[in-house]
């Protein structure tokens, strides 16, 4: 499918591609074509998050995102152009710092349960040294194959060497990091039967052409797309712990801003960077303190509570939807400052977290939104 660069051009910026991390040795040979490097968003080429014009609801849900990964994935849907994969690109340069080992081509944290069977941590014998890196944000093109995806055979090293070597993929270099997929309601069925399987139980295995391979892949899925070209898999809809929607903006002074800071930016990306440079940090500091206050934040049985009326309410399915409600505006709430959860945190969340979960009712014909809004006011007044 041909890509329609409006969607970049109203509100930021691609980035380019960036190199894998060394290969990790493996036991026995395959044959199976070298996957293409995994690109990386780089923070240096993305439209600051901080000069977004609107979409609170979509900044919003990226940053709970960033401070509770538990929380889930999140999807956005809606208008072409509206800033979408832009806002996305631009949460990369927000994102803190983080220990990982050196050398280490999944990334590994030192001290974590993966350590002791990452297939190059487990090899070394010795734990390797601690090392910052920033939280990876890793693109995942439409047209990606399989191999790109979880990894395959380095026939570079294979033919030239002798040497048996697995190059990891995409979903290594995501690991602890996000997965961001654009217009995911067009990505090809097997790899969204392997994007589940993974989401599921945060390792990747590859079994197959001589192969035998583990490694962890516990990532944030992030997926856009305008649902006029296709609706997503219900399977891979329950996965999102958060669903936000977008529109073009109505008002002709945020039109207005949009077009004046896109023309800034593209005139002078370093100045327009430095100009924002402020902003971006006091948002990144945010998000540090919201991590560390996470654990310590209280949710009482009456937030608990509410949670399961508002739920049952709805007709939601499973108790999926209280379990990411109440992590959702915990970390709302840490983002705000809060000490405790309460009732309106709950509230400002409940939109993002329930509107994919309902179910369609023949006899209404309104929206998911409104129904929400409508059992909102009703049990959280």
């Amino acid at each position: 499918m041909e890509r329609n660069s409006d969607v970049d051009d109203a509100f930021g910026s691609r980035a380019d591609d960036a190199r894998d991390p060394a290969p990790a040795a493996v036991s026995r040979p395959a044959s199976s074509p070298r996957p293409a490097k995994p690109r990386v968003i780089e923070n240096h080429d993305a439209y600051p998050f901080a000069a977004i014009v609107g979409q609170d609801e979509v900044k919003t849900a990226l940053m709970i995102a960033a401070v509770d990964p538990s929380v889930g994935g999140v999807l956005v849907f809606g208008d072409r152009g509206t800033g979408k994969s832009t806002a996305v690109r631009g949460l990369a340069a927000l994102l803190p710092e983080r220990k990982v080992i050196a050398g280490c081509p999944y990334a590994c944290e030192p001290g974590s349960s993966s350590v002791s069977t990452c297939p190059h941590c487990s090899l070394s014998g010795t734990p390797g040294k601690a090392a910052t890196a920033r939280i990876p944000v890793v693109d995942l093109p439409l047209g990606a194959t399989e191999d790109r995806l979880v990894g395959a055979l380095d026939l570079e090293s294979a033919l030239a060497r002798g040497e048996k070597r697995f190059e990891p993929g995409l979903l290594a270099k995501a690991n602890g990091g996000f997965l961001y997929v654009d217009e995911i309601n067009l990505l090809e069925d097997h790899l969204v039967d392997l994007l589940l399987d993974v989401a599921a139980s945060g390792r990747n295995v590859v079994e197959r052409e001589g192969l035998s391979i583990r490694h962890p892949a516990k990532f944030v899925l992030v997926g856009s797309g305008n649902p006029e070209e296709g609706e997503l898999r219900p399977q891979l809809l329950d996965r999102f712990g958060l669903c936000v929607e977008v529109s073009t903006p109505r008002e002709i002074k945020d039109r207005v801003e949009v077009i004046r800071r896109r023309d800034a930016f593209e005139r002078d990306r370093e100045a327009f960077a430095a100009a924002w440079s402020k902003d971006t940090a006091k948002l990144r500091r945010r998000i540090v303190a919201a991590k560390a206050r996470l654990a310590a934040l209280d949710v009482s049985d009456a937030v608990l509570e509410a949670a399961a009326r508002l739920c049952l309410a709805l007709g939601t399915d499973g108790l999926r939807g209280e379990l990411v409600l109440v992590r959702a505006a915990r970390a709302f709430a840490a983002l705000d400052g809060a000490d405790a959860v309460g009732l309106g945190h709950l509230r400002k969340v409940a939109p993002g977290v329930l509107r994919h979960r309902l179910r369609r009712n023949p006899l209404d014909d309104t929206g998911s939104g409104v129904r929400i809004e409508r059992a909102v006011a009703e049990i959280l007044p």
